[in-house]
């Protein structure tokens, strides 16, 4: 348990909320690269956010808030991070469950074969086919219009509809049409769910990995710690903040939309429960929107498994902002707010109000960094700022 802080404890350059990328990564920059004497605290009893994975009781590494996968395009990402841990080759595949059968998604050539009983062999085949199928949309607004205009109707009602009403609560005709604009489909058989250059999992977990980071002197980490309860009371320079830019602001505007998720871990007296890392349940017919077992992902070897049922909810912790114009709208108002805040950087997924990927959240902390490190170089005080994409 977490000792109260005192009135003589010491002056804190920054402070940062939110042992997640965001606030761990800004966390080791400012300590390693500016002597920066750093507070890092988290409402939850852990580092390592959404991203925290622990041992369970049958000794079987899963993650707590759901199955992440490391994946980027980025170099510089990958040898930051490289800093911290070794990594373990994994290319993620996910099989989705669609008339009794077991078929890749992204939908490529395999899926259409098996699914319809076909026998496309080449990419131009596969391309044909789907173009028979497609039915045109004069003008795409919804991710409805995404899907249809793209493999047609059937496809949309198999793969994408009943997944899409679990996951947000919402029609794909209600929805944005950047939630399904980036889900590819292939027409060659490549299976994998992301294509990225460099794709692995940390060797020895992702928890491992965020307490090397912040192994340092400079940096105290506190857990279990509220922002709210500590803010008049720590004697700091800078506020760094990953958490809901509207929470900071006390909902002045009204609570910011999410989404969350409720998981049901199970470990299983069985080898292997699943064929791939991920299975995809797109029917509104079962609750859940998928299954993932970890062992997949790490390589562990045992007699016995676990696995991880995702159910979307309403209620619980934010996990991705509902993508409406009104929302953005909301969200716009938060950060004007923001820019006029002295002394506060926002940064990550909460305050930015977008979901990325965990490889961009490094990204954007990396670029947070880079800005502050000019402004420090030119001998200059922080600013307020909103972290850009």
């Amino acid at each position: 348990m977490n000792a109260p802080f005192r009135a003589d404890s010491p002056r804190y350059d920054y402070l940062i909320v939110g042992a997640g990328f965001a606030g761990s990564v800004l966390a080791e920059r400012l300590a390693s690269q500016h002597g920066a004497r750093v507070l890092l605290i988290d409402r939850r009893p852990h580092v390592g956010g959404n991203a925290y994975d622990q041992p369970n009781e049958a000794g079987i590494l899963y993650h707590k808030y759901g199955p992440h996968i490391f994946h980027t395009n980025s170099d510089q990402v990958v040898d930051y991070l490289s800093q911290f841990t070794e990594w373990r080759p994994y290319e993620h595949r996910v099989l989705a469950h669609v008339r009794g059968k077991l078929v890749p998604i992204p939908i490529n050539r395999t899926t259409l074969n098996e699914l319809f009983d076909l026998d496309l062999k080449t990419d131009e085949e596969a391309a044909a086919y789907l173009a028979s199928r497609a039915e045109p949309v004069e003008e795409i607004r919804t991710s409805e219009d995404v899907v249809i205009n793209a493999v047609g109707r059937e496809l949309y009602e198999l793969f994408f509809r009943g997944y899409t009403r679990k996951q947000w609560d919402l029609d794909p005709s209600e929805l944005d049409k950047q939630v399904t604009a980036r889900i590819p489909t292939r027409t060659n058989t490549d299976d994998r769910y992301f294509t990225d250059t460099f794709q692995a999992m940390p060797r020895d977990g992702y928890t491992a990995m965020f307490k090397r980071m912040l192994n340092n002197p400079l940096i105290e980490v506190r857990t279990g710690i509220d922002f709210r309860d500590v803010r008049d009371t720590v004697d700091y320079g800078h506020l760094i903040f990953t958490g809901p830019v509207d929470e900071y602001f006390d909902f002045r505007f009204g609570k910011l939309p999410y989404r969350s998720l409720k998981f049901d871990h199970q470990t299983l007296e069985q080898e292997q429960f699943q064929q791939t890392g991920t299975v995809n349940y797109p029917s509104e017919d079962v609750p859940f929107t998928r299954i993932s077992e970890y062992k997949h992902l790490t390589g562990q070897k045992s007699d016995v498994t676990t696995v991880t049922y995702e159910y979307p909810s309403a209620e619980g912790d934010p996990y991705y902002p509902i993508p409406r114009p009104e929302n953005q709208e909301l969200f716009k108002k938060y950060e004007a707010l923001a820019d006029q805040t002295e002394g506060v950087t926002f940064v990550g997924r909460l305050a930015t109000y977008r979901y990325y990927n965990m490889d961009q959240i490094v990204g954007q902390a990396l670029a947070t960094f880079r800005r502050m490190d000019e402004k420090h170089r030119a001998g200059r005080p922080q600013e307020t700022a909103v972290a850009a994409e």
